[in-house]
């Protein structure tokens, strides 16, 4: 054996395409050793060298981090500085009065920034689990050759140059090289998002530029052995595995800001800079115009500071964007991340996989062609129902002998069973096979009986050289049988048969006749021709195309004889299948065409079979480029940047190019949902700004990397979130309409107190915070479920770069905020002279705050009812369409006249009693609001109209 300076590996093993070196090229380059394995003391070196065969994790926050950024928000630092200073004046005064009051206001403002902050909290702290799913998917067992005998060791002890053995049933434990192989099918679904198990191979090299499914001298680790064994030397370990790397790239993507995270920073930092300004304004030109009220001032701007931030608005958010994700698991849409919600009404681009989203995860046989014509196949998913067309007429299978014997080995060159549970045909097997037997039960043929009356006596399987499987059938029991599509059974006295199925091209080579409607005839090289050119046409349609033939047997076929065995066959036919687009989808594609939204198509299948569903499904036109992996490849990020608006299908990917794809759109300012369900799609959905993992099919680690999961596995279901999450987003420009509009009026409402003389700040801190959680968060919870009307997914997405003033919200706002201001101030006026000369001392002439405190919480009542269409009048708008409404409003007034009349609340929130006449004058002016909005709309309408 070689020493220990020999066993290391100077070449990283990363560098390596090992997939392009021979077998005994790879043992040579990992100095190994195919019959003994590594020894000992390598085993100890290589581990030391190469580290445990394990995915590591890099360093994330912590919960206490997560917990303290909650408290870096802008607007909870204003509000946290002005509960500080709140504690400070009460402190002042307990020394100047000797009597310390409770700091209720002080206190109120702590409770709301922790609740905020805990909030923020449970949003954010949802531990990241797609690696420990990833993890999941590693053996923790493995059988290797060491010091030239069997063993069983843990998994994370592997390293390159061992010698792993593998078997049916069994994970792989790591990356390697194929050295021997029996019958060796590995299913790598997981992993490349291919369905079908591959079948490998351990002899030859592979181009360097093989894409990673095509790679059958490899095995990779997570994958799981379908059938055969094999004998693998270890090539890759840990994080230098395909797992390892989708590992590095899932933990490199770093998250951004939603556009909702974004828009909300922004308005904090406005609001909190137009806060402060305001309180420099307040404090500096009130001390200069009369030094003495600096004291009064400064408790001011503490309320206006207070009023300034809509203390409410991220449990309004949170509430809404919970009742939105509700709303979508009706629609089989789970949403993992709340944010998501608002996202999805901001997608730009759809990239959806094929199978089993856009289509039916269902191979339907779409065409058959035998001597007799080509012939088409209706019908959908496995139901045997379905006729066989020439030319739009119905063709009986009865009357054509080469179409029964076609059936027949489409009957009997199979593994997969048909069955139907619950009025749903399914299959058990492979899914090409199950389309097989429902295109022989379009005729009437059933495998169970044809089994019974030609039993199987042996076979050749499939092998990834030959590309064809064969059967060896007993007809001896069947001579008195009748029953159609036993037609060459009846004419060809023979005691065996062999039905042959694969390659079309294989097939053919091996084929000497062909059967004809009632007899056999040579196959001439024109008929060789017409048969591959049908093959071209069917295979550029995008259908997947098998080749069927059969011979008669004397004697049952010895094994391993397959090379001469299949040979003089006689040819029966092609047949052509699809896996059939959802019927759904054309519309939801359409749907997305409507409302501004392209739709893509990224898919390890085919270039032709993918552009072939892309064109019936309306995502591509005739002509469009589809963009295989390997051209993706040669392209540099920027290249790619700038064709990647002109492509919407994309073929023959890898996991690199689907992550390079979502980060080319996203460089072009693409807002991206992206679905997946393999680990292999794992980075890209984390990378998308909606990344959309299947439920049905889908791993546990592309749920984990996901933001939201498709119940039904349906591209559909993806254009009903977009539509709920507009709705929301809708919803949301609403109530921050309707709140910080209502803000503004509270803060000029302050401010002008003291300008006018009254003697006082009209709304303590506490009260302002009730009107902010309370008078503005009920009603705008209602507001949150006003339901959305169909013209939202025929307008285009909304620019995410967008301010959230924009559009009118801005102005909005600050128009409704002067006329609450107007209003309130006019009562307020009304209200100071009234009370003073009414009690004509100080005890009670403090009602006119409460009155101002009443007028400003009752107008937002008219305004919550007013604002919920931006368009039609109060009356043409269904009480019945948002009930919830109705219900806060009262609930909301009835809560303020608590306040007012029950003495212990009185008494907290220092109010006053108000008379019967001081509370109408309070609806009075607080209706006045209710009208003005009305009358915009009818203005807005009538100007609308004129021009």
């Amino acid at each position: 054996m070689s020493s220990m300076l020999d066993s290391r590996v100077t070449e990283p093993v990363a560098a390596v395409a090992w997939h392009t070196l021979e077998a005994e090229k790879t043992l040579h380059k990992l100095k190994s050793d195919r019959t003994s394995g590594l020894t000992s003391r390598e085993v100890s070196d290589r581990l030391a060298q190469y580290g445990s065969n394990e995915l590591t994790e890099s360093a994330g926050r912590g919960p206490l981090e997560i917990l303290w950024d909650q408290f870096k928000n802008i607007m909870l630092l204003m509000l946290i500085a002005v509960a500080v200073i709140s504690a400070i004046l009460d402190v002042r005064q307990g020394f100047t009065t000797g009597k310390f009051p409770f700091p209720k206001d002080a206190i109120a403002i702590f409770v709301v920034v922790i609740l905020n902050g805990i909030l923020g909290y449970l949003q954010e702290s949802r531990a990241e689990k797609a690696l420990a799913a990833l993890k999941g998917l590693s053996s923790s067992r493995v059988r290797v050759i060491r010091d030239g005998k069997p063993s069983e060791i843990e998994s994370k002890d592997l390293v390159p140059g061992d010698v792993m053995l593998l078997e049916a049933g069994v994970k792989v434990a790591a990356d390697g090289r194929l050295l021997e192989v029996a019958n060796l099918q590995i299913r790598e679904a997981a992993l490349t998002g291919e369905a079908h198990a591959v079948s490998k191979q351990a002899n030859g090299s592979l181009p360097e530029d093989a894409p990673l499914g095509d790679r059958v001298n490899l095995v990779f680790e997570g994958t799981e052995v379908v059938q055969g064994r094999g004998t693998v030397l270890v090539t890759e370990t840990g994080m230098r595995t395909e797992l390892g790397k989708i590992a590095q790239a899932l933990q490199s993507v770093e998250t951004e800001p939603t556009p909702l995270q974004k828009r909300m920073n922004q308005l904090g930092n406005t609001l909190v800079t137009g806060a402060l300004i305001l309180v420099a304004i307040t404090i500096i030109g009130g001390t200069l115009y009369r030094p003495s009220l600096f004291e009064e001032l400064v408790k001011v701007s503490l309320s206006m500071a207070v009023a300034v931030v809509p203390e409410g608005l991220p449990a309004v958010i949170t509430v809404t964007l919970a009742l939105g994700t509700q709303r979508m698991v009706k629609r089989n849409a789970l949403i993992r991340k709340l944010p998501a919600v608002e996202t999805l009404g901001s997608v730009t681009t759809i990239c959806s996989d094929k199978t089993g989203t856009l289509t039916q995860n269902k191979m339907v046989v779409q065409a058959v062609y035998t001597y007799g014509g080509s012939l088409k196949v209706t019908g959908e998913g496995y139901s045997p129902g379905g006729e066989f067309l020439n030319r739009d007429k119905v063709v009986d299978p009865n009357n054509q002998a080469d179409l029964q014997a076609l059936l027949l080995a489409c009957v009997l060159c199979n593994d997969a069973v048909l069955q139907k549970e619950q009025g749903e045909w399914s299959i058990l097997g492979d899914p090409t096979e199950g389309a097989l037997l429902a295109l022989a039960g379009k005729a009437g043929l059933d495998k169970g009986k044809k089994d019974r009356w030609l039993p199987r006596v042996a076979e050749f399987p499939f092998s990834s050289e030959r590309k064809r499987m064969s059967v060896i059938v007993d007809a001896q029991g069947h001579r008195h049988e009748s029953t159609m599509g036993l037609a060459i059974v009846d004419k060809n006295r023979m005691p065996y048969f062999m039905f042959t199925k694969g390659s079309p091209e294989l097939t053919l080579e091996r084929c000497t006749h062909i059967e004809a409607s009632d007899r056999i005839e040579p196959l001439t090289n024109d008929l060789r021709l017409q048969i591959l050119d049908q093959n071209n046409y069917l295979a550029s349609r995008g259908l997947r195309v098998l080749g069927f033939a059969y011979k008669t047997l004397r004697e049952i076929p010895p094994e391993s004889s397959e090379d001469t065995s299949e040979s003089g066959l006689v040819w029966l036919g092609l047949v052509g299948m699809l896996d059939a687009p959802r019927p759904e989808v054309r519309d939801a594609v359409a749907r997305c065409r409507a409302a501004g939204i392209r739709p893509v198509m990224i898919t390890g299948d085919h270039q032709l079979t993918a552009q072939a569903v892309a064109e019936d499904l309306g995502i591509a036109v005739a002509g469009d480029r589809v963009l295989t992996g390997r051209e993706l490849e040669k392209l540099s990020q920027s290249e790619l940047e700038q064709q990647v608006d002109q492509v919407s299908v994309f073929a023959r990917v890898s996991p690199e190019h689907k992550l390079r794809i979502v980060q080319a759109l996203q460089q072009r300012e693409h807002v991206v949902a992206m679905t997946g369900d393999g680990v292999n799609d794992a980075p890209a959905l984390k990378q998308a700004d909606i990344g959309v993992a299947m439920g049905i099919t889908g791993t546990d680690v592309s749920k984990e990397a996901s933001d939201m999961v498709l119940l039904d596995d349906n591209f559909s279901t993806i254009v009903a979130a977009v539509e709920e999450g507009r709705v929301v987003y809708i919803n949301i420009r609403r109530f921050i309409r309707y709140i910080l509009g209502s803000n503004i009026g509270e803060v000029l409402t302050i401010a002008a107190a003291p300008l006018m003389g009254l003697g006082g700040v009209p709304l303590s801190p506490l009260q302002i915070l009730w009107m902010n959680l309370v008078t503005d968060g009920v009603p705008a919870l209602a507001l949150a479920v006003e339901p959305g009307r169909p013209i939202v997914m025929q307008k285009p997405p909304k620019d995410t770069q967008e301010s959230i003033f924009a559009r009118g919200l801005g102005s909005y706002m600050v128009r409704i905020g002067l006329v609450l201001a107007v209003v309130t101030i006019f009562m307020m006026s009304w209200a100071y002279g009234y009370t003073e000369q009414v009690q004509g001392g100080l005890l009670d002439r403090d009602r006119w705050k409460t009155m101002v405190f009443t007028t400003l919480c009752l107008a937002q009542m008219g305004h919550a009812l007013a604002i919920r269409s931006n368009t039609r009048l109060f009356a043409e708008v269904s009480p019945f369409s948002n009930p919830f409404m109705l219900i806060s409003v009262i609930a909301t007034v009835i809560m303020q006249l608590m306040l007012l009349y029950i003495e212990p609340l009185r008494n907290f929130f220092g109010t006053h009693y108000l008379s019967f006449t001081e509370l109408m004058v309070c609806v009075g002016f607080s209706a006045l609001i209710f009208v003005w909005i009305e009358l915009e709309k009818l203005f807005i309408r009538w100007f609308s109209n004129r021009r």
